[in-house]
């Protein structure tokens, strides 16, 4: 979290995300976003539980898009939505138990997203939010071929 004491140094350029270890436990890590600082880390015994972990984070990133995505087509739609909530957990399966995944030997990746629209919608409404959740940029890279450059520096 940033705080007054670390606001004036905890900056990076717009688009790009520095990640760094704090120094504060053994597998602590600092994460500066912009203006924003936060903190990452492993949870007891292994880290230091100081911080969400990565997946927490990478949870967080969906949720959080997720919610933004449905809020501003509401929104321009005018529609009585008052709060969107979304609960997720990441876990492995078996693909035996994956019907639909392309992978079929060995263990796959899998989110459950839970989504809660509170407010005066009707079931249409309902149903139209439910599909542009799934248009969320955050969405549309996990669920797309993904490539990463590494590059030693």
């Amino acid at each position: 979290m940033t705080t007054p004491e670390t606001a004036r140094d905890a900056s990076s350029p717009e688009g790009i995300v520095i990640v760094a270890e704090s120094g504060a436990g053994t597998y602590t890590q600092r994460i500066t976003a912009g203006n924003h600082e936060l903190v990452a880390d492993e949870p007891r015994p292994v880290g230091d539980d100081m911080g969400p972990t990565p997946y927490d984070l990478l949870l967080a990133a969906l949720g959080s898009c997720t919610s933004m995505t449905v809020r501003m087509y509401a929104k321009r739609k005018e529609w009585p939505l008052d709060q969107v909530r979304v609960t997720l957990q990441h876990s492995r399966i078996h693909t035996e138990d994956c019907a639909d995944c392309e992978t079929r030997v060995g263990l796959v990746n899998h989110i459950d997203l839970d989504l809660e629209f509170i407010g005066d919608l009707d079931e249409e409404q309902r149903q139209r939010l439910l599909l542009i959740a799934g248009r969320c940029p955050v969405h549309q890279t996990l669920t797309s071929e993904v490539h990463i450059t590494t590059t030693l520096r």
